[in-house]
């Protein structure tokens, strides 16, 4: 796995903007930056986003909502926790409403 910073540190920048209480997928956020085909390398900066404090990595699932990302956290009940905090249902590793809850960079933000 090559260690693209740049392109990391872009994906940082998009989840940083992800509203409480919302999440998006990995994707969602591969789309917003131009770079469809890379939805995996999405998910290697976010397992490697968890010593960063200001990246919520636990706002980004898979494409149906499923806590994908989980066994990143330190116990994997973690991301679960973070997002109830914040208000997002879960049930069995999988967001509740999860169209409802759904934020779109393309629709959301602009380049």
């Amino acid at each position: 796995m090559k260690n693209d910073s740049g392109f990391f540190e872009m994906v940082y920048d998009v989840v940083r903007l992800i509203p409480s209480g919302r999440v998006t997928s990995y994707g969602a956020i591969a789309r917003y930056l131009g770079t469809a085909k890379s939805a995996r390398m999405v998910g290697w900066a976010m397992n490697a986003a968890h010593a960063l404090p200001d990246v919520p990595a636990h706002r980004v699932v898979n494409r149906v909502g499923v806590l994908s990302g989980k066994n990143h956290f330190a116990h994997p009940s973690r991301m679960q926790e973070l997002l109830e905090k914040e208000g997002v249902q879960i049930q069995e590793d999988q967001v509740i409403n999860f169209r409802e809850k759904f934020w779109d960079p393309e629709k959301e933000l602009s380049l």
